[in-house]
């Protein structure tokens, strides 16, 4: 795969001071999806949002699973590897900072975004994973994610996520020296109004 051969869109930054985000859709979404919560979350930043390059009967994805919560490590690994290298691509081309990226990912997103922490941890400084689960269990390097901070939004009543996911994800990546917040919301896989002002605050 060619590095900028994913489809997307790029909203140069009206705010030095504001960090770049790469936006990170969940499944059925496109590169159009989180653009509004982008703007909402960090006015003035620069927005990278790729389309996910995987197909699951027509939606978009940016890997394949085998079944609710079922993946294909090696899939996985393929993938997120692919996307580490259009986003390095995308910043030399766009002028972008990647040691001030900071993506914000839903579901299937947020999952590749934890994925890039663990396997690609230069690619990012920071992640919001919204409504993320457990896809590769396995610990991010000692040291990797040092210095970079990671904000995990869950909902109680989410019938995707387990619930243990959110911890046992957050242990995983604080493993690669991540400073992890854990938000809850009595929400399901849906976003909630404290989920929004949490990952404002966060990026603030």
């Amino acid at each position: 795969m060619t590095p900028l051969s994913y489809h997307h869109l790029f909203e140069p930054g009206t705010d030095a001071k504001a960090p770049p985000l790469l936006l990170l859709h969940g499944t059925g979404g496109d590169e159009h999806d989180l653009l509004p919560l982008g703007r909402a979350l960090s006015p003035g930043s620069a927005l990278l949002s790729p389309r996910g390059n995987v197909s699951e009967r027509g939606a978009p994805r940016f890997f394949a699973r085998l079944g609710e919560g079922r993946f294909d490590p090696a899939e996985v690994t393929q993938r997120t590897h692919e996307l580490a290298d259009f986003i390095a691509a995308a910043a030399a081309r766009y002028g972008l900072d990647r040691h001030q990226l900071i993506a914000v990912g839903f579901s299937n997103g947020a999952n590749i975004a934890a994925t890039l922490l663990q396997l690609r941890p230069e690619t990012l400084a920071g992640a919001v994973l919204l409504r993320a689960m457990v896809v590769l269990d396995q610990p991010a390097p000692a040291g990797s994610l040092t210095g970079k901070r990671v904000l995990l939004a869950s909902g109680t009543h989410d019938p995707i996520v387990p619930n243990d996911h959110p911890p046992r994800l957050a242990t995983l990546l604080r493993a690669g020296g991540a400073t992890v917040t854990l938000q809850s919301s009595a929400a399901g896989h849906g976003l909630a109004a404290s989920d929004i002002a949490a990952a404002k605050k966060f990026l603030t």
